[in-house]
């Protein structure tokens, strides 16, 4: 059976998120590991409401910031995928693992 490891990364900071993502591809080409994507999703643009006091009197102007994705496939290679998964990311990273074993086609 095959494992595969999903990630999800989340950053508010382009910049490090690209270097995070290539540094997971850069060493997925050095292993030889078998990686889908990164894949990106279109930017979100979220926006917070600000009050001025906890009763809700008053308000500061909204804070706007924009969220961007990439998600990432590892096939098989786990040693590899535990590296990534255990690895010190940026504060600014937000970063989601999600693992599923997958069988092969006619096996039991």
């Amino acid at each position: 059976m095959t494992f595969v490891t999903k990630l999800r990364l989340q950053s508010g900071d382009r910049a490090a998120l690209e270097r995070v993502v290539e540094d997971i591809r850069s060493a997925a080409e050095r292993k030889g590991a078998e990686l889908k994507g990164p894949h990106s999703e279109p930017p979100s643009r979220l926006r917070v409401p600000q009050h001025k006091r906890v009763d809700g009197g008053g308000r500061f102007s909204d804070w706007d910031y924009v969220v961007y994705a990439r998600e990432l496939e590892i096939h098989g290679h786990d040693e590899l995928a535990r590296r990534v998964t255990h690895r010190e990311f940026p504060s600014s990273v937000h970063v989601e693992a999600e693992l599923e074993q997958v069988s092969p086609l006619g096996g039991s």
